[in-house]
């Protein structure tokens, strides 16, 4: 079994409980959202490398296979995190005020790294984010 210790077994067992079914395991295509859900950061092409696929049904992840791709991406050295995220967005607070204009940051999810489709960028807005001022802009380190 991966190096993984009982505390951080415990929490991807009940990933599991959550995000599959009893004995089978999870979807391929949740692999991701699994990791995540366990506070990892994997972009989409290690996804892909680990196993993910891009269609339900096509493969199950048991757990005793996933022990081992959770404990290589907690291993990996690529990850961000918040504090990063907001370092980045920092960059674009022109006045340094703790805002930005939704444009830039809508700009940067559709176009750059691994990029959004209008739709996700849309949903995410309308689930995380406060409404823009009349001058366009959002507050970001909420």
């Amino acid at each position: 079994m991966a190096d993984v210790p009982k505390r951080e077994v415990e929490n991807v067992e009940f990933v599991f409980e959550v995000m599959g079914s009893p004995g089978e395991g999870i979807d391929a295509v949740d692999l991701g959202d699994a990791l995540r859900a366990l506070n990892l950061n994997p972009t989409l092409a290690l996804i892909e490398k680990l196993g993910g696929t891009k269609k339900r049904n096509e493969k199950k992840i048991k757990l005793d296979e996933f022990l081992p791709i959770y404990s290589q991406v907690k291993k990996e050295k690529e990850q961000g995190c918040y504090e990063d995220f907001i370092e980045c967005l920092k960059l674009y607070d022109k006045e340094e005020n703790g805002t930005m204009l939704l444009a830039e940051l809508q700009h940067a999810l559709l176009a750059l790294g691994e990029s959004l489709d209008d739709e996700q960028v849309e949903t995410l807005f309308a689930d995380c984010m406060d409404p823009e001022d009349d001058e366009g802009f959002i507050p970001y380190s909420q």
